[in-house]
């Protein structure tokens, strides 16, 4: 008998562990499954947006840092990633111009897109820094460079742009210039649209959502405040990417973005124009994505300065910190060439 109740109870006891076990693992899966999976487009958004997410969902980079987005092609992989997503969250502003296809191709009814740009008004092309600055740099050079005004055949440096935004399709924004993130104030913006969007999507998780959100835009308002005490206003810079209006207008700056150079395609008039606004503005330095391109290095050997990095964070660590090493680094640059 009393064999027979000790085999009972061990019964008992192995049931019971037994059932707690499938309890536990039931639990794991619903909290893993519960939790929304989400795919950002590239390097800065990605950033903001694992800043917001924390541990609390799975966050996926779809294009590579340190690959081009603005000409970027999808391919059957990235199709396979947002086929699998619960929440897409994009910089919008014309940046990801492949996107709207691939959101049809995956056929994926369930997606939620957050566009971080939501309510940011961009800046149009004749609202950027350096066509100001090419038109009040041609108006100077008008008497003083006859021979170089015939040699461009009456054309100006907006039919330039125009050549070269041929060249580069993928760089003329309809909706405007898309590189707002570079401004630590838009980019609290674009924080605070992550996490609206994140919130309406799992709102179990909603004040993880407001509390990872507050902690990052409280970083971002301290990167401001060391930008406006570095008072840079009225700084002309040279750089070789469009990158940098938002920063500028914001910092009182003036970018003179000449000309984005090809690898293939830079002309001598290019050239020309680079080295005269150099000489005229006296800049300590030209700015660039790299210090390895060998026509800005070129041009900056002709010009008698260095090529210093500015950096538009579309490479680097997958870290949300690392967005205030580089900016950082970003206003030690422009101190350096401003001063």
């Amino acid at each position: 008998m009393v064999k027979k109740l000790l085999k009972q109870r061990r019964y008992l006891f192995s049931l019971l562990a037994f059932l707690a076990s499938i309890s536990l693992t039931n639990v794991a899966c619903r909290a893993q499954s519960g939790a929304p999976k989400i795919v950002a487009t590239f390097l800065p958004i990605y950033m903001f947006t694992r800043a917001v997410a924390g541990e609390e969902a799975r966050v996926e980079i779809l294009i590579p840092p340190g690959v081009e987005v603005h000409d970027y092609q999808a391919t059957p992989g990235n199709v396979g990633t947002v086929a699998q997503a619960d929440v897409l969250v994009m910089n919008g502003l014309g940046m990801e111009e492949f996107l709207e296809r691939l959101v049809e191709n995956t056929g994926n009814r369930k997606l939620k897109e957050i566009d971080a740009s939501t309510g940011i008004e961009p800046l149009k092309d004749d609202e950027d820094d350096h066509e100001d600055d090419h038109d009040d740099h041609d108006d100077d050079q008008d008497d003083d460079h006859d021979d170089h005004d015939d040699d461009h055949d009456g054309h100006d440096h907006d039919d330039d742009h125009d050549d070269h935004d041929d060249d580069h399709d993928g760089h003329d924004h309809a909706e405007g210039n898309p590189h707002v993130w570079l401004d630590p104030v838009l980019a609290q913006q674009q924080v605070a649209n992550i996490r609206d969007g994140l919130i309406a999507a799992d709102p179990v998780n909603a004040q993880t959502y407001r509390d990872n959100a507050e902690a990052y835009i409280l970083r971002l308002q301290k990167l401001d405040r060391e930008f406006e005490r570095s008072q840079l206003g009225g700084c002309r810079f040279i750089t070789f990417h469009d990158a940098y209006p938002y920063l500028a207008k914001r910092y009182g700056l003036q970018q003179m973005a000449v000309v984005e150079l090809p690898e293939d395609n830079l002309t001598p008039r290019d050239l020309q124009r680079v080295i005269e606004a150099a000489k005229e503005f006296q800049v300590k330095a030209l700015l660039s994505d790299s210090v390895e391109n060998r026509r800005i290095q070129q041009i900056a050997k002709q010009v008698g300065v260095p090529v210093k990095i500015l950096d538009p964070i579309e490479s680097g660590p997958a870290d949300p910190q690392y967005y205030f090493q580089a900016m950082r680094q970003n206003l030690q640059t422009l101190e350096t060439v401003c001063r």
